[in-house]
Formats: structure tokens, C-alpha cells, sequence
């Protein structure tokens, strides 16, 4: 199970640091896989029959799918053990990151001088989704350490034991499957300046550079440590970022800026404000021409209600306050309320590049039945992850 990320600017493992690191893997495949199949038999055998009898009907939201399971045993098994998971991951990865810290420090102050740029901003009034919650259970959240590497380095460390190998060796799938599926969909669409909004350490950010190399990209996030740790990582592997300090609701750029604005899992960490103001953001400093794409959780309103709670598990149980906020609101019509046309809206769901290979993509490109979501796949970090992204054209 890969859980050791490839790039240079990595924690340096030792032996026992990595087989603890795939331990907490496996725990985790175990769990988000069969335990997670052993739930949805109970709910099909007895939480979902139970409801049925008791109102009449069969639950039709997430919120009644969680109410019908909640006290089941395979319920409590699979909520505890995920719990505790959780936290088994981010104390593996900061004991390895507290081991290894100044040389990663040392390491990342000899590429300073390297092409890209980082721009802090030590007045940036910082969201209190970013240092006042420890969202995902992750400790000191964000803004761990201050403005050190320790919170990227955690983070990146973290997401690699948390991801079992789905989300690549350097933590890019879903950067690389979405630009993938866009230069593929629409290969007259060249892209001059990018900009990653809520890029964390940049790891979605560097496929764009990849695949659009002439392209000037833009990377921005409101927690300082996590940033310094991004523009090390990137000039390490010899990619040309511009990091800056700033929130995705208040963009420190001109009307206009850019081709092509992107994020990836980082709507669900915003406040229903916020989200609304990124929206509005995003849809001004775009060109016209220009593409917003955000790759997200797949919404309540297209899937089923025993799909729909799976997802929502992370708002109740693993301090994601905003995550069914998001889940329940429709994405069209985030779009249109940022500005965009309706009917420049669009969504798909690409198959994972790293899992499925680049004719996979291609083949999503071509297949329009594809684009639905109601799926056990979509969204869900297990075997077969798909993901869902969803934007709109500026006219």
C-alpha cells in the first residue's frame, strides 16, 4: 500500500516510521472498504426497513439515512474505528515531522533562490476555519507550528498515510485526472494564467503547470506555514509556482487576472459566507473565456440518501462544520449566484487517472452518461474513486 510520498522535499522515513505509516493504511482500507460494505448491509437489512416500518417509507436524505442507523452495531463499529484511525494518522505524521523538521527546514532554505516566488502577508487577518478549528481532527489544524514547515509537513505526511495510495504518489491525482479531463474536453482552452484557489501545499496545484508549462500559475491559501512548505515542494521538483498569502474571499487581484481559477476539496471548509463571496471572487478576476472548476464532494441532491450520509459522516464525526452545508446546496446554482450564466454551468465525474489510466479519462471525455453522480464511487476515498468536479464558462 503506498503511503511514502516520492518527492524530494518528503520527511525522511525510517523503517519503523513507514510500516506504522502503512499500518494506519491499512487500518484504513479496512475500514472505509469492508467495514464501510458490512454498513451498508445493515442499512439495507435492518436500519432501512426499520425506518420503513416505523414512517411508512424508505429514508430519502442523508439526514434520515443517519437517523436510521444511528445505535446499529455495524454503525458504532465503523464510527468508532474511523475515528480513532483518524487520529492514528496525524499522530504518526507529526512524530515523524517533530523527528525531522530542522533538517527539512535546512533542506528547503537551499532552494529559495530557485524560479517560483512565495508572498507572505503577516496582516492577513486569518479565517477562523484556518487556525480556530482543527478540522479533519488534525492537531493545531492549518496554522500549526506558526510559520514554520511543521503544518505542510504534517499535512502532506498525514494525507499520504490517509489516502492509502489513491490520491497518487505525491498527493497530484486529482490535479493531474481534472486537467486530464479539461485539456481533453476542451483542447482549444490554453490557459495563460491559472490560479489555485485553497492550494494547502500545492500538491493539486503542480499539474496544471504540467500540463500547461507556458502558463503563469498562481497558488493562494490564507495559512503561511502551509505556503512555505508549498513553494519548497514545487521548487524542489522543479515547478514554477507563485505562492501568496491571501483568502479566497477577498483576492488581491485586478478584474480580469486570469483563464482559468481552480480549487480542489476546499469549498466544504468554508462558511456559507465565504463560499458565497469566493464565488463572486473567482467570477471577477476571470477573463472572459475564462473556465472556474472546482473538483468537490459530489452533492445530496444527486445522490441517494445512504450515499448522501456516507459523505456526511465527516460533518458529524470529523469536525467538518461546513461540510454538509456544502453537500446540500446545489452547485449550479452556486455558479449562477457568483455571477456565471446558468447555462455556461457544467460538472462531470472523471475516473481516477492514477487507478484507471489515461484512456479512462478519455473515455469519460467521450461518454456523457458519465456525468452522473449518483454513484458509491463518487467522491468516496476507497476502491474505485471517482471524482466529481463541477464549473462555468465566463462569457
Amino acid at each position: 500500500m503506498g503511503v511514502e510520498l516520492q518527492h524530494p522535499m518528503k520527511p525522511e522515513l525510517k523503517p519503523d516510521e513507514a510500516a506504522r505509516g502503512r499500518f494506519v493504511s491499512g487500518i484504513r482500507s479496512f475500514i472505509l472498504n469492508d467495514l464501510a460494505g458490512d454498513l451498508r448491509t445493515a442499512y439495507d437489512k435492518r436500519a432501512a426497513p426499520a425506518f420503513a416500518r416505523e414512517t411508512g417509507r424508505a429514508p430519502e436524505t442523508s439526514n434520515e439515512a443517519h437517523k436510521a442507523l444511528r445505535g446499529d452495531a455495524a454503525f458504532n463499529i465503523y464510527s468508532a474505528m474511523r475515528v480513532q484511525a483518524q487520529k492514528m494518522v496525524w499522530n504518526a505524521a507529526g512524530s515523524v515531522v517533530a523527528r525531522d523538521i530542522a533538517r527539512m527546514e535546512a533542506e528547503a532554505a537551499k532552494v529559495e533562490g530557485a524560479s517560483g516566488s512565495l508572498t507572505l502577508n503577516p496582516d492577513l487577518d486569518i479565517p477562523r476555519n484556518i487556525d480556530g478549528i482543527e478540522v479533519h481532527l488534525m492537531p493545531g489544524s492549518y496554522t500549526r507550528g506558526g510559520d514554520s514547515l511543521e503544518a505542510g509537513a504534517v499535512y502532506d505526511q498525514g494525507l499520504a498515510v490517509f489516502s492509502m495510495g489513491l490520491m497518487g504518489a505525491n498527493l497530484d491525482d486529482i490535479g493531474l485526472s481534472m486537467a486530464a479531463y479539461v485539456s481533453g474536453k476542451f483542447p482549444d482552452f490554453r490557459p495563460e494564467h491559472i490560479l489555485d484557489t485553497g492550494c494547502t501545499i500545492g500538491h493539486n496545484t503542480l499539474p496544471w503547470k504540467q500540463t500547461y508549462p507556458e502558463a503563469h500559475v498562481e497558488a493562494i491559501d490564507a495559512a503561511a506555514g502551509g505556503l512555505r512548505y508549498a513553494s519548497a515542494r514545487a521548487k524542489m521538483q522543479g515547478q514554477e509556482v507563485h505562492f501568496r498569502q491571501m483568502s479566497a474571499e477577498a483576492l488581491d487581484y485586478e478584474d480580469a487576472s486570469f483563464d482559468l481559477v481552480f480549487s480542489s476539496m476546499f469549498l466544504h471548509e468554508l462558511s456559507r459566507k465565504a463560499r458565497t463571496a469566493a464565488f463572486e471572487e473567482a467570477y471577477r478576476v476571470l477573463k472572459p473565456g475564462g473556465l472556474l472548476l472546482h473538483m468537490e464532494l459530489p452533492p445530496n441532491g444527486q445522490m441517494n440518501a445512504f450515499d448522501g450520509f456516507y459523505l456526511d459522516w465527516d460533518s458529524w464525526y470529523n469536525n467538518e462544520p461546513f461540510y454538509k452545508g456544502f453537500r446540500d446546496e446545489d452547485p449550479k446554482e452556486l455558479c449562477e449566484k457568483g455571477g456565471f450564466d446558468p447555462d455556461d454551468y457544467f460538472q462531470f465525474v472523471v475516473p481516477s487517472i492514477g487507478v484507471y489510466g489515461a484512456d479512462a479519462v478519455t473515455d469519460a471525455i467521450a461518454d456523457e452518461a458519465a456525468n452522473a453522480v449518483d454513484s458509491e464511487t463518487t467522491g468516496r476515498l476507497a476502491e474505485g474513486i471517482m471524482w466529481f468536479g463541477f464549473g462555468a464558462w465566463k462569457r
